[in-house]
């Protein structure tokens, strides 16, 4: 007798392959998800597995093998899935067999930062690893122009407004280097907002030249080139699902 499991529609979508939960939940709220052939827009319908039919802009989708990699992005390339200007982004940049396994960039590096970046088809776990209750830390290597003083530092490391979404979380800065003209820093945070770096560091005053990511949770650049991948280990996958509460 075959086993039947539920499962939230948002999750399962995300199961699919088509991107993190709040991306698939934008595809919901389109009308863009039928469900044995009728319309739902209802995040938490439970899905019947594996007997009902769900499909998206009128294809068939269902559960794909879990992937699991790490870039180290160089400058210059967009951590996106395409680009209107023909720009090289990431997906230009994996193998094709992984391009069919629907593997995408678990957040963002903008064009000029550089480091540590995971791409997944697993949307729940990329979707708790980018949402800021879950905390996971991020550590960036941050180069300013000038030196930030500590007054100014304190006010990035309890948090500052930035629009239109509102105060930062406290975050972690530490001075690592200084010169004349320039201040390298430690800096963790607990979430990703846009080009988030960069606008706190401009708010009080201090340009962003260099920003390289090299860890998210437990995952690091350690022995990986720039403009490299590899796969991640099991310890490293059950690892990262524990941080974000994902224990099965």
């Amino acid at each position: 007798m075959k086993e039947v499991k539920e499962v939230r529609l948002n999750r399962f979508l995300a199961e699919c392959g088509l991107g993190s939960r709040r991306k698939v939940e934008r595809l919901i709220d389109k009308g863009k998800v039928t469900v044995n052939g009728i319309v739902v827009k209802d995040y938490g319908y439970k899905v019947k597995v594996p007997d009902d039919i769900v499909t998206v802009d009128g294809k068939v989708v269902e559960p794909v093998e879990k992937v699991y990699i790490v870039y180290n992005k160089p400058s210059g390339i967009l951590t996106t899935m395409r680009d209107e200007r023909g720009r090289t982004t990431v997906y230009d940049l994996l193998p094709p067999h992984l391009k069919e396994m629907r593997v995408y960039p678990v957040g963002r590096l903008d064009r000029t930062s550089r480091g540590l970046l995971i791409m997944t088809n697993d949307g729940e776990l990329a979707y708790r690893l980018l949402h800021p209750k879950f905390k996971v830390d991020k550590k960036y290597i941050v180069t300013v122009e000038g030196r930030p003083t500590e007054e100014r530092l304190d006010k990035l490391r309890r948090g500052i407004f930035l629009y239109p979404e509102g105060r930062t979380l406290p975050c972690s800065i530490r001075v690592l280097d200084y010169n004349k003209r320039f201040t390298k820093l430690e800096v963790i945070l607990k979430e990703g907002r846009k080009r988030q770096i960069r606008r706190m560091f401009k708010k009080i005053g201090h340009r962003v030249i260099d920003l390289l990511r090299i860890t998210v949770g437990p995952i690091t650049l350690k022995g990986l080139p720039e403009g490299t991948f590899r796969f991640l280990t099991e310890e490293e996958v059950i690892s990262l699902k524990k941080l974000v509460g994902l224990n099965d």
